[in-house]
C-alpha cells in the first residue's frame, strides 16, 4: 500500500519491522524498489533473499526484469531465471523478459523467447508485434498479427490495433492503412479515443487528410486529442486556413486548448503569415497563461518569424527563463530565413557558450543555411566538418544539400561537382537540385545543361528542373532551347505552379495573379502602380529582362514585367494604407530579379518598409536596400 502511494520509506520501514518475512514479503519489497525506478536497491534484496536460502519463484523477477535500464543486468537477471528453470514457469515472467529485449532493440532474442512459450497471453502478442514495429520490420508484425487473429486472440483487446496501426503509420502504406481501418470498425472499436485518434494520424501520415477528415466527422464525442491531431494534420499538409476554422470550432465547444493544439495552431497561423491571426492567437495565448509554456514559446518564436516579426520572436526568446535545444534553434532559425545570416552565427556561439547543450542535426541545418544564404563558404565548410568531427552527428541529406548549395551559390562549381560525387550514393541523388539553381544563377550553361539530365534521368516529372533549365536558357538568349525545354515539360504533363503574391489590410486578404485583372479596385491598381514605374525610372530603375521566357522585344519585355503579382500586392498596399504603413506581402515562389530590384527601388521612393516572403525566406526592403544584401 504505501509503495503504490509512492512512499518508499514508509514501505521499507513496515519491512525492516517484520520478525518473520515470507517469499512474498520480500518480492513485495522488490517490486517497491523496482516502482521507484531503484534498481540497484532492489537487486540487492534479491540477492540477499537469494544468500538467506529462500526459494526464488518467477513473481519475484517479474519486476526486477521490467525496472532494468540496462541491458547488462537484464541479461544478468535472464541468466538466473534461466539457471533456476523459471524461464517457462509463468507467463507474466516471459513476457517479462521478452519486452526487456524488445526496449533494448534486441529483437531476434525477444523472438526466440516468444517462439518457446508453450502459453501467450494478449500481452505477449501486442509485445512482439511493438517491438517488430519499433524496429521497422512492419512486415512481420502484420504477419504475427494475422497469427494472432486467427488463433482469436485479438477480438477483446484494442491495444494490439494501437500496434499496428502505428506499424501503418511507419510505413505510409495507405492501401494498409485502409484494410486495418475496415477491421478496426468490423471489431467494433470505433468510438473509443485511443483507436480514434490513432486512425485519424494513420490516415494523415499516409497523406489522405480526407480519410483523416471523414474519421473526425464520425466520431461523436470528440475529444481535445482528437481535435489536436486534426489541426494538426491540416497544417502538417499544408490547409492551414482549415486547420484555422477547426481551431475556432473547437473555441465554441466546452473543450479548452492544451498546449499541444497552441502549438499546432500557431504553426498553421506561420504558414498562413496573417498579422491579424497573429495578433488573435497572441492574446489567446496570454488570456489563457499558456505563454510560459516553452512548447508554446517555441511555437511563438516560430510563428512571429515566418509573418515577418523578428522582433516580437526575440521579445518572445527574451523572455524565456530556461531555454531548451528547440528554443534555440527556432531563434536561429529565425534569422537564418530573414537572412540574419552573422545573428544567426552570434546566437549559435552564445548558445554553445550559454548552456552546452547536446547539438542536433537540425541547428546544424540551421547554421549551414544561415552560411549558404549569406555566402559564408569557410564557416559552413568549418560547421559541416565539426558537426562530423566534433559532434559525432552524421550528415543526414538536408546537410548535404545544405552544402551543395553553399558552394554552389558562392560559384564553387568545381569544389561542388567534388562533393557531391564524394557523398554516399544514396544522397547524391537528392543534391542535384540546389546545384541546378545555382547554374541558373551565375548562368552556367554547360554545367546547367549536365545537371538537368542528372536530375531527368532521377525524377523525369521534376517540374522544376525543366523550369530551371528553361530560365538558364533564356538568361543566355537561347530562345529554342528554352522552347523545346519547356515542350518537353508540357509533353510529360507537368505543369509549372502558378505564381500568387497576398497582403492583408485591415485583417482582409487580397491575393493577386500575374496580370491579374479580378480585383473589385483593378483600375486603381493598375492607375498606382503606372504612376509608381513612372517615380522608379526617374530615380535610376532599369528593368532587368534577361529572365523573361519569352523572345520578345526589350519593351515587350518590361511590359510583361511589370504585371508580376508582387507588384500588383503592393500597388494595392500603397492605395490601401495611410503613408509609412510597412507592408508585407507573402509570395509562394522565389522573387525574381528584376522584382527584387523593383521592390527595392519601390522601398527609396516611397518611404515604406516592405517585407516579402517568398517561397526560400524573407526580404526586408528599406530606403533602397534589401537585408539580403543582393545575395539570395
Amino acid at each position: 500500500m504505501y509503495s503504490k502511494c509512492s512512499d518508499l520509506a514508509s514501505a521499507r520501514n513496515v519491512y525492516d519491522e517484520m520478525v518473520m518475512r515470507n517469499v512474498v514479503c520480500w518480492s513485495t519489497m522488490i517490486s517497491a524498489y523496482c516502482r521507484c525506478f531503484r534498481v540497484m536497491e532492489a537487486m540487492s534484496l534479491l540477492k540477499e533473499m537469494w544468500v538467506i536460502g529462500f526459494e526464488l519463484n518467477a513473481s519475484t523477477f517479474v519486476s526486477v526484469i521490467a525496472a532494468c535500464t540496462n541491458l547488462r543486468r537484464g541479461l544478468s537477471m535472464h541468466c538466473c531465471v534461466f539457471k533456476l528453470g523459471l524461464q517457462h514457469c509463468e507467463i507474466p515472467l516471459a513476457n517479462s523478459v521478452v519486452n526487456m529485449y524488445v526496449k533494448f532493440g534486441l529483437i531476434d532474442d525477444a523472438r526466440s523467447i516468444f517462439d518457446t512459450m508453450d502459453e501467450r497471453s494478449i500481452l505477449s502478442w501486442t509485445t512482439i508485434i511493438g517491438g517488430y514495429v519499433s524496429v521497422g520490420n512492419v512486415g512481420e508484425a502484420f504477419n504475427l498479427f494475422n497469427r494472432m487473429r486467427q488463433m482469436g486472440c485479438v477480438n477483446q483487446d484494442m491495444v494490439p490495433f494501437v500496434k499496428i496501426i502505428l506499424g501503418c503509420v511507419k510505413s505510409g502504406n495507405l492501401l494498409l492503412a485502409s484494410s486495418v481501418h475496415s477491421l478496426v470498425l468490423k471489431s467494433g472499436f470505433h468510438g473509443k479515443a485511443l483507436i480514434d485518434n490513432s486512425v485519424l494520424n494513420m490516415y494523415s501520415k499516409c497523406s489522405d487528410i480526407v480519410s483523416a477528415r471523414r474519421v473526425f466527422e464520425m466520431v461523436d464525442e470528440k475529444c481535445i486529442f482528437l481535435w489536436t491531431s486534426m489541426i494538426a494534420a491540416n497544417t502538417q499538409h499544408g490547409y492551414p486556413a482549415e486547420a484555422l476554422d477547426l481551431f475556432k470550432s473547437l473555441l465554441r465547444t466546452d473543450l479548452k486548448p492544451n498546449e499541444a493544439t497552441i502549438a499546432s495552431i500557431l504553426s498553421a497561423c506561420a504558414d498562413l503569415g496573417s498579422l491579424s491571426i497573429e495578433n488573435e492567437i497572441e492574446h489567446y495565448v496570454k488570456l489563457n497563461g499558456l505563454a510560459s509554456n516553452q512548447q508554446v514559446q517555441t511555437s511563438l518564436i516560430h510563428m512571429y518569424c515566418k509573418c515577418g516579426r523578428i522582433d516580437k520572436a526575440e521579445e518572445v526568446f527574451a523572455g524565456v527563463l530556461h531555454k531548451d535545444l528547440a528554443i534555440w534553434s527556432s531563434m536561429i532559425n529565425g534569422y537564418v530565413i530573414h537572412g540574419m545570416g552573422n545573428e544567426a552565427l552570434k546566437l549559435f556561439h552564445r548558445m554553445q557558450i550559454t548552456k552546452p547543450c547536446s547539438l542536433d542535426h537540425v541547428v546544424f541545418t540551421s547554421i549551414l543555411l544561415a552560411c549558404s544564404h549569406s555566402g559564408l563558404v569557410e564557416d559552413g565548410l568549418k560547421y559541416f566538418k565539426s558537426m562530423k568531427d566534433d559532434y559525432r552527428i552524421e550528415p543526414g541529406i538536408e546537410h548535404y544539400t545544405c552544402l551543395v548549395d553553399l558552394l554552389g551559390r558562392a560559384g564553387h562549381f568545381d569544389l561542388a561537382l567534388k562533393t557531391i560525387q564524394e557523398m554516399p550514393l544514396q544522397v547524391q541523388a537528392q543534391v542535384w537540385a540546389p546545384l541546378l539553381s545555382s547554374c541558373r544563377k551565375h548562368r552556367n550553361i554547360e554545367l546547367g545543361e549536365y545537371v538537368a539530365k542528372k536530375l531527368l534521368d532521377l525524377n523525369p516529372g521534376n517540374t522544376s528542373s525543366y523550369v530551371l533549365m528553361a530560365n538558364i536558357y533564356t538568361s543566355a538568349g537561347k530562345w529554342k532551347e528554352a522552347a523545346k525545354t519547356r515542350s518537353m515539360m508540357r509533353n510529360k504533363g507537368s505543369v509549372k505552379e502558378p505564381g500568387w503574391s497576398q497582403i492583408e489590410i485591415n485583417g482582409s486578404v487580397h491575393v493577386f495573379m500575374a496580370g491579374d485583372r479580378s480585383h473589385h479596385r483593378s483600375a486603381s491598381i493598375y492607375e498606382k502602380l503606372n504612376e509608381l514605374n513612372t517615380k522608379l525610372k526617374e530615380a535610376g530603375y532599369v528593368a532587368e529582362t534577361d529572365m523573361v521566357v519569352h523572345d520578345l522585344e526589350n519593351e515587350d519585355k518590361e511590359e510583361s514585367m511589370k504585371v508580376h503579382s508582387e507588384r500588383l500586392a503592393v500597388a494595392w498596399g500603397l492605395i490601401g494604407t495611410e503613408p509609412g504603413t510597412t507592408l508585407t506581402i507573402i509570395k509562394n515562389l522565389q522573387t525574381c530579379g528584376d522584382c527584387h530590384s523593383f521592390l527595392k527601388f519601390t522601398s527609396k521612393v516611397t518611404g515604406r518598409h516592405l517585407i516579402v516572403r517568398d517561397g526560400q525566406r524573407f526580404h526586408h526592403f528599406l530606403l533602397g536596400s534589401c537585408s539580403c544584401k543582393d545575395f539570395w
